[in-house]
């Protein structure tokens, strides 16, 4: 059964800590305490027993069990909460809120009404847990042992992979050739490959393709599956008996224990050349122990393992299997509908048949589940089938059932407290693309991440979305270029899975248009999904009264009113909505949100100013204002002393008379503007951000005025926490550089983003010694001396560069001469866009060092345009020591010195020498070219990408002037304008970053 504990585990600490308030408790009421607090300790640690097993394997008063302690626990928690937000008045809260509340109460105990209160409800927690126990004794809960999910029974529906037609598999021919290719490097090592993917990609399919294709070549082979829980003393046997089934045709009925077995393994292998798949490895330490055996002399052996496991996948080299394209997966869903036609025919349903593949995502075996479901179904079936939510979780189908099972396979192998954020993830719509960071922030107001010493409660939580993603349940939508998951989203199939899980166990509570239902129990946690919301009834709201949760995606609100039984709100989240302002107003009463802990509207249109009573929120922790309308925060805001993250939109104010300093607990302030105050004001606030020690980012929009640059640079020594910093320069002043020189800034940065900041130079606090973690890099200078050049290149960090270089009459340039290997130069960097300027990378006549040059447009001429010599021609070129890692390459070349009477060439930038480049955009300025030159500088640039190892993609971006008159002088009429208003060869915009 999945652990979705709800509030078991809170309450005990919760409990405790009135016993070690100041305040002292009646010695009777002190001992129930204790008492509740073992009580809770036990049968927390039954509820976690129980969902050690699968749901399919418990009694069904077990579940019943659980399902009830874990109701029961949302309501004891209610109560607790409940009286401490009464007793935290209207003062501000302060750190260690229960511990404050309760000192307040010091004065109220005295008084018969609130000795009663707290006194009640410890009585109903008392009485509630009876209750549980009572049924735990009948329902036998501690005689429940945790089974393996896969039963000795069970026969594992991956098996049909292991014995099909290879020329029955569609689109598998070129991935398994990937694969073959990626063995067959370094011929006489121990080469390893992970394939690793979600469930039912067809990772073993793959791996048994290239199996049959290669195993003639070796003297043994073996191909054994591990599985989620594996027995070792098997596993092991399993691959001996592989290897040589003469040998050890009797293995199985040994007694040796897995010390021998790897003894044996390990001395069979010694001297030999084989070839080994291990299929389906859940845990990195399963596979150590297994790679362990594995003799790995330089015998030219090869071994392939599969998982879903990012981790266990990352021990060796990645195969990262895709899913189907949608030709192939046509193709395949078709043939096991109509018997072999690859076409459907006239009379089915093509747009149907569009929707079923976009739900099956590629996966091959969600392909073969739905075509299998709708062999012989009418026209009607097929759309009542694709448009039903769980369509694919049909009955009596076995090929369903086996879909259903490895998805809930890896639901069940997630920890107790991934399961629980993962079923968070039903409240989102199909197709959804979810901001990691939004994520984040609720799974932390729901009180599902667990705090860990040393580190945030953020921090915590993305460890658990990073090990969601490499447990392959959630999908990466978009990364940034150092590889972190920005945005993910839920393959649909999964997403049927954990909705049907969490509506089984009244996790969420969906509604949509097409599917309006009154609940029939408590409602927890309530999505509306793609609905009008307008005025509702008053028996809507039957069993309201406990939603913790509301989430709202792409709705139409004009007038919901949020009635008031939703008091123990603590997540209100609006995602891309439409609101009309008097439904807004309706919608949000602070009076009657105590328990909020997080508000977000972000993408939400037609709110305009927050409630100024937004004050009264004590204990909200998140205020997510992004992509919406809000010009001004209210003044209120100051009140909110436990917020932790503000993010404000593009266009949000801060308002005159804040006074930051109350607001210590913010890790996190986004996207605020103090632009529209005075000098005065801008100055107090810079420096009252010295007292936000626990900032991680800092975004803000300013204009810089006076001495505020001073004072905010002095601010930012104090927040030795920060990683992310963004500065935004409003009136694009000139920096203060002399300040920024003496600057001492966070030493674990990671980020530096001064976008409009005009630096005259690199300013000395960017270098190596000082910004050792960087890698996010974006400035604006007006020129570049060699020792700048140095400081940027030795950052040893550094995965992207943005540099813009301001215009300047004067030519200026700055080259780093003789780099070899050894100096680390820009060797991290992966993408590196350079507007206003062009670099240069030449090989040395040593052939082992390298010069590289950087120069503004003026500057630019004289480098690109000097002819090529017949020995730089046709001198081979090896990977450079600089930028080895580089993917994405933006800069600016003149086209008149590119192709200027032939002279020239895409040679001399070197491009050739970056050994891992994969995009590349040129902005090619036309200025006194010829419309002839233009033509011919594109088409060398192109010819340069087509002769690159990679092929590159290459974006090319016309700007300036083409000069007219040389064309007419030469007689050559050219279709390109005289004014040239960026084009470009694709649709992108030529200030998107290359990566």
């Amino acid at each position: 059964m999945d652990l979705v504990t709800g509030a078991i585990g809170s309450i005990g600490p919760k409990l405790l800590q009135l016993l070690k308030d100041e305040y002292k408790l009646q010695k009777g009421l002190r001992k129930q305490v204790k008492f509740l607090s073992d009580e809770l300790e036990s049968v927390h640690a039954a509820l976690c027993k129980v969902a050690e097993v699968p749901r399919d394997q418990l009694d069904e008063q077990v579940k019943i069990w659980a399902r009830q302690v874990r109701e029961a626990s949302y309501d004891m928690e209610d109560a607790l909460d409940t009286f401490l937000v009464r007793v935290e008045g209207n003062g501000p809260p302060k750190k260690g809120k229960l511990k404050r509340a309760l000192q307040k109460m010091g004065g109220l105990f005295s008084k018969g009404k609130a000795r009663h209160d707290i006194a009640g409800a410890i009585e109903d927690i008392k009485m509630q847990l009876q209750e549980v126990a009572d049924r735990r004794s009948r329902c036998k809960v501690d005689e429940i042992v945790s089974k393996p999910v896969a039963t000795t029974s069970t026969v594992d529906p991956r098996l049909g992979a292991m014995f099909k037609e290879v020329t029955q598999l569609i689109g598998i021919n070129k991935s398994r050739d990937d694969i073959i290719s990626m063995l067959q490097v370094d011929e006489n090592i121990t080469k390893m490959v992970s394939i690793v993917g979600v469930g039912g990609l067809g990772k073993t399919t793959l791996a048994k393709a290239s199996y049959d294709k290669l195993q003639s070549l070796y003297e043994c082979t073996a191909f054994v599956s591990v599985g989620r829980n594996p027995d070792f003393v098997k596993v092991f046997k399993d691959i001996l008996f592989c290897l040589d089934g003469t040998k050890y045709k009797d293995i199985h009925n040994t007694g040796r224990g897995v010390d021998l077995l790897i003894r044996e393994l390990h001395q069979f292998l010694q001297n030999k050349r084989y070839f080994i798949v291990i299929d389906d490895v859940w845990e990195v330490a399963s596979w150590k122990a297994i790679k362990l055996a594995l003799d790995q002399r330089n015998n030219g052996s090869r071994v392939i393992i599969t998982t879903r496991n990012q981790e266990v996948a990352s021990e060796e080299e990645v195969y990262k299997l895709d899913p189907l394209s949608h030709d192939d997966s046509k193709r395949l869903f078709y043939i096991r509908l109509f018997g072999g036609e690859s076409k459907c025919p006239a009379n089915h349903p093509h747009e149907a048949s569009g929707k079923i593949l976009k739900k099956c995502g590629g996966v091959p075996l969600a392909i073969i589940t739905m075509a299998s479901l709708l062999v012989g179904k009418s026209t009607e079936d097929w759309f009542d089938v694709c448009n039903s939510p769980g369509f694919y979780r049909g009955k009596g189908n076995q090929q369903v059932e086996d879909t259903e099972w490895i998805l809930s396979l890896s639901y069940y192998d997630l920890p107790s407290y991934l399961r629980t954020c993962l079923l968070y993830l039903s409240v989102y719509p199909e197709d959804y693309v979810i901001d990691k960071d939004y994520l984040i922030w609720k799974w932390i107001a729901e009180g599902f991440v667990e705090k860990k010493t040393g580190t945030s409660l953020f921090e915590r939580g993305e460890e658990y979305f990073n090990q969601l993603i490499n447990r392959s349940m959630i999908q990466v939508v978009e990364s940034d270029y150092t590889g972190i998951v920005c945005t993910c989203r839920v393959h649909d199939m999964v997403l049927d899975l954990i909705r049907g899980l969490a509506d089984t166990e009244n996790f969420v509570t969906i509604l949509t248009d097409n599917e309006a239902k009154s609940p029939q129990n408590k409602v927890r946690r309530l999505a509306h999904q793609n609905r009008l919301m307008k005025q509702t009834q008053q028996d809507d709201h039957v069993g309201m009264a406990q939603v913790r949760s509301l989430v709202v995606c792409i709705c139409d609100i004009d007038s919901f009113v949020l009635h008031p039984c939703f008091k123990l709100l603590r997540v209100l989240e609006l995602a891309g909505c439409r609101v009309s302002e008097e439904g807004w107003l309706d919608l949000v009463q602070p009076g009657n949100l105590l328990h909020l802990r997080y508000l977000g509207i972000q993408g939400t249109r037609g709110i305009h100013k927050l409630p100024e009573e937004i004050g009264k929120l004590k204990f909200l922790q998140v205020l997510d204002l992004q992509y919406c309308d809000i010009e001004v925060l209210p003044l209120g805001i100051c009140q909110l002393t436990q917020l932790v993250c503000l993010r404000g939109g593009f266009y949000t104010r801060m308002p005159d008379g804040l006074i930051l300093t109350k607001m210590t607990s913010l890790e996190e302030l986004q996207d605020i503007s103090i632009a529209n105050l005075d000098e005065k004001s801008q100055r107090q606030f810079v420096k009252d951000l010295s007292s936000l020690s626990e900032s991680r980012v800092l975004n803000i929009r300013c204009s810089f005025k006076g001495t505020v640059q001073l004072d905010l640079l002095q601010s930012l020594g104090n927040l030795h926490k920060l990683q992310h910093l963004c500065l935004t320069a409003l009136d694009s002043g000139k920096a203060a550089t002399r300040d920024w020189d003496t600057a001492v800034l966070p030493q674990h940065l990671r980020s530096l983003r001064l976008p409009d900041m005009q630096f005259p130079r690199l300013p000395s606090c960017i270098s190596p010694a000082h910004l050792s973690s960087l890698n996010d890099l974006e400035l604006c200078v007006g020129e570049m001396d060699e020792a700048g050049l140095r400081a940027l290149g030795g950052l040893p960090e550094l995965h992207y560069l943005h540099l813009k270089m301001l215009y300047s009459s004067m030519g200026s340039s700055a080259t780093v001469a003789n780099i070899t290997a050894g100096d680390a130069f820009f060797q991290k960097l992966r993408c590196c866009d350079v507007y206003g300027a062009m670099i240069q990378l030449v090989l040395n006549e040593d052939s082992t060092s390298v010069s590289f040059t950087i120069c503004n447009r003026k500057g630019a001429k004289s480098i690109v345009g000097r002819s090529k010599t017949e020995d730089e021609s046709s001198r081979s070129v090896a990977p450079l020591p600089v930028m080895p890692n580089l993917q994405g390459l933006c800069l600016s070349v003149p086209a008149s010195a590119l192709y200027k009477d032939g002279n020239g060439g895409c040679d001399n930038l070197g491009l050739k020498c970056l050994p891992s480049l994969r995009k590349v955009r040129v902005i090619l300025d036309c200025d006194g070219a010829s419309a002839d030159d233009v033509e011919k500088a594109e088409g060398e640039l192109r010819n340069a990408a087509q002769l690159h190892p990679n092929g590159p993609i290459i974006d090319i971006f016309r700007v300036g002037t083409i000069d007219r008159s040389r064309d007419q002088q030469e007689g050559d009429v050219s279709s390109a304008g005289d004014e040239v208003a960026v084009t470009a060869s694709r649709g992108d915009d030529p200030a998107t970053p290359t990566c």
